[in-house]
């Protein structure tokens, strides 16, 4: 494991590692610690109970957090005719088709999410190996996948996230930034650990929540605890 730098290792002094923090405890303290030259995000790290390699217990989706995370995502939209025109209404910064995916394999990146409607996903699928390992294939179970464009780009730009379970069972969302109010951290905190609870796979034995942690982009993880957290 590489070496921690200094400043990070004087923001850990701060934090008990043996002790789970009740939420609001654990947000005021990553905001406290919290020392870039910048607006850090504050992250969310949820270990849980599932065994990914079976379909059955794929923990997959999104939700839209009521505060934002305080970053404005560049929407991309594959779509045509009147769908085209419901995209650019509702505030996507790209909306086209063949075009946009000669763009793509020629190595253009310049957005954060990608949406398209059933009918033009023959041709998004030809970007499988290029969008797939970046997270960026659009997918039915995250909402980008729809007919509803205007829904799904609207919802995107209200600060929509999507989560996924890893192979390790480790879910990562962003839930704002260090300069937003103590209260919306832990109200969009809050609305997440709902929604992972909501979608537990019927087939997940044993514990499903294991652990809770949040941090900031550069600062040490705050252990949650879980009685707190639901």
């Amino acid at each position: 494991m590489a070496k921690r730098g200094k400043k990070y290792q004087e923001q850990a002094k701060a934090v008990d590692r043996t002790n789970a923090y009740a939420i609001d405890e654990a947000v005021g303290l990553v905001k406290k610690i919290a020392s870039a030259g910048f607006d850090e995000s504050v992250d969310v790290a949820v270990r849980l109970g599932v065994d990914t390699r079976k379909n059955d217990q794929q923990v997959r989706g999104a939700v839209v957090l009521p505060n934002g995370t305080g970053k404005t995502q560049r929407v991309l939209v594959f779509a045509k005719g009147e769908k085209a025109k419901e995209a650019e209404a509702a505030g996507a910064d790209y909306v086209g088709e063949t075009e946009y995916v000669e763009k793509i394999n020629d190595g253009w990146f310049d957005f954060d999410v990608v949406v398209a409607t059933p009918d033009m996903m023959a041709q998004v699928g030809r970007l499988g190996r290029v969008l797939g390992p970046k997270g960026l294939m659009p997918n039915p179970k995250t909402g980008t996948v729809t007919f509803d464009v205007e829904k799904a780009v609207k919802e995107i730009k209200a600060g929509k996230v999507e989560y996924r379970a890893q192979k390790d069972g480790n879910v990562h969302v962003p839930i704002g930034k260090v300069s937003f109010d103590d209260e919306k951290l832990v109200e969009n905190f809050k609305v997440l650990i709902e929604t992972l609870l909501k979608v537990k796979p019927a087939a997940a034995k044993g514990t499903y929540m294991k652990n809770i942690a949040i941090s900031s982009t550069m600062g040490p993880g705050v252990k949650v605890s879980l009685a707190s957290a639901k």
